[in-house]
């Protein structure tokens, strides 16, 4: 009865604890979230698992998981009522894992197992990003994204540094509230403050650099928030929208350099109804929409799908009506009276545009279709856009969640960063904020300006040192005019040539304190064997 009563306490503790982390990032009551949070909410977190079971562990980490992301991600809702289960329950499945393992480091080391701890979470965070499921929301660093001065450091180490900085200290002061003899990590809290002083000192001299460079030249693009449902509203009025938001702008400013429209700003397909039908019912809007885009006095960057035969021996349009096509999610460049380059997008949304294990799990698969999933092709190179000796690459909505992506496109030689995103769907300016939050990091990860344009929000600009300029009102019809410097970039950073480097070592680490452990185990097994064997003889 006594070890149930510790249980109940214990998931309690943890129940409330799971919101109370939700809260740290934008959320149902606040727009903006309570970033303070971010450094203590962990706390009572690993205390827990410090004092439970390895069994209870396995129990508390997917409550906890579930709970947390239900509260956190509330506004999948709005997207789908398929969505806000399968997150939170595909994050409950890992917390099954994380938990234990976490436990295992404490049994490893008996003390001073916190290092080992914050290694395991750090290495969690990042391979939680990686393939199909790479889904990077909820790391705790985005909720700091406001703290300038302490995310410089993330130019060095991605966000892995600045999340093991977060971590280290609160996994160590929940060993210091399960251990009696406090006395004995007085080096270790002394280390905590010197990592702390060390990123904040070098934060104020990164951004004081960046905020007083000047710059080489400098761009003015517009950024059209037009505020579509572009999928469900009339596609013409859509289309007659965005002229007038793009005419306004351009009468507002003739010396514009660009104009940018959102992801799927224009929904039917160019390449479909203009290359491959040639006479779809579709295909006099597509022309009116390429006229447009080719008359500007100025290149246009604007989302639109693109659609390509899917098997070459059928014909375009099956027996029963359907499309022999395959979809990607494309950015059209339109320049000097043409569409001059396209960008596919790389990594897609798991089970909502991306479902690659049809043949393994086909119930999945049919359920998602049949609730109106939208499936899209992968792309597969880091597109350069140039124009007038300006280089930009155009990441599409979620893909600026994803440090690697970012560092990639400035390896080929990308000056700005170009994020086109529709998050209209969400109804929640919270989901927007939580979007634009893991944006900034990829500004001063790779320094160079970000900027947003989006359907709905958050339309703002990025500048190296983090700081966010000129965000327009969520669910606003509007435009903005964003005068972006270029040449303030220097070299590439570390982080950009060596993305991700932090969190793979941290991952080996954490691959080695297990090792260690086994190590431990089997020469104990042989020393309790030999032991065995003396006593015998």
């Amino acid at each position: 009865m006594k070890r149930l009563f510790k249980f109940t306490i214990h998931l309690f503790v943890l129940l409330l604890y799971s919101v109370l982390a939700s809260f740290a990032f934008p959320n149902y009551f606040s727009e903006s979230g309570y970033a303070f949070l971010a450094f203590i909410y962990l706390i009572p977190i690993f205390f827990i698992i410090n004092r439970s079971s390895i069994f209870e562990c396995i129990i508390l980490g997917p409550i906890y998981g579930f709970t947390f992301f239900v509260c956190y991600n509330y506004w999948l809702s709005t997207f789908h009522p398929l969505a806000i289960l399968i997150a939170p329950i595909l994050k409950s499945a890992q917390y099954l894992i994380l938990f234990p393992a976490i436990k295992l480091v404490q049994k490893i080391f008996k003390r001073r197992y916190y290092i080992g701890q914050t290694l395991v979470y750090v290495s969690y965070l990042y391979l939680t990003q990686q393939g199909f499921l790479g889904y990077p929301y909820g790391n705790l660093t985005s909720a700091v994204y406001c703290y300038t001065t302490l995310i410089q450091i993330v130019s060095i180490t991605g966000i892995w540094g600045l999340a093991f900085i977060m971590v280290f200290l609160q996994t160590l002061i929940a060993e210091m509230l399960n251990e009696a003899e406090l006395k004995y990590y007085l080096v270790d809290i002394i280390i905590s403050v010197l990592l702390y002083a060390f990123t904040l000192t070098f934060g104020f001299f990164a951004k004081d650099y960046y905020d007083k460079k000047e710059a080489d030249r400098s761009v003015k693009i517009a950024a059209i928030q037009h505020v579509n449902d572009t999928w469900k509203a009339d596609y013409y009025e859509c289309f007659k929208r965005l002229v007038a938001l793009t005419d306004e702008a351009i009468a507002a400013c003739p010396d514009v350099d660009l104009v940018v429209w959102s992801e799927t700003a224009f929904v039917p397909s160019v390449r479909w109804n203009l290359e491959v039908l040639d006479n779809s019912s579709r295909a006099w809007l597509c022309k009116q929409f390429v006229e447009y885009g080719t008359s500007l006095p100025v290149p246009l960057i604007t989302g639109n799908p693109e659609g390509v035969i899917d098997d070459p021996t059928k014909p375009p349009i099956n027996e029963d009506l359907t499309y022999n096509w395959k979809t990607y999610n494309t950015v059209l460049f339109f320049n000097r009276g043409e569409i001059a380059g396209s960008y596919r997008k790389q990594h897609l949304v798991p089970f909502t545009e991306h479902f690659p294990y049809k043949e393994q799990l086909p119930w999945l698969y049919e359920l998602l279709l049949k609730n109106d999933y939208k499936w899209w092709e992968k792309g597969y190179e880091a597109t350069v856009f140039e124009y007038d000796g300006l280089r930009f690459s155009t990441p599409i909505c979620f893909e600026d969640t994803f440090g690697y992506l970012s560092a990639e496109f400035v390896q080929n030689g990308a000056d700005i960063l170009i994020n086109l995103s529709n998050d209209f769907w969400s109804q929640a300016v919270s989901a927007e904020v939580q979007h634009m939050n893991l944006s900034v990091f990829r500004a001063v990860e790779n320094r160079r300006p970000l900027l947003r344009s989006t359907n709905s929000g958050i339309t703002c600009l990025v500048l190296p040192s983090g700081e966010i300029v000129g965000q327009l009102e969520p669910f606003e019809q509007t435009y903005g005019i964003y005068d972006i410097p270029i040449g303030q970039k220097g070299g590439l950073t570390f982080y950009t040539k060596y993305p991700d480097l932090f969190a793979k070592l941290f991952v080996f680490a954490s691959l080695m304190i297990y090792f260690y452990g086994i190590v431990n185990i089997i020469i104990h097994c042989y020393k309790r064997n030999k032991y065995k064997e003396v006593e015998n003889i």
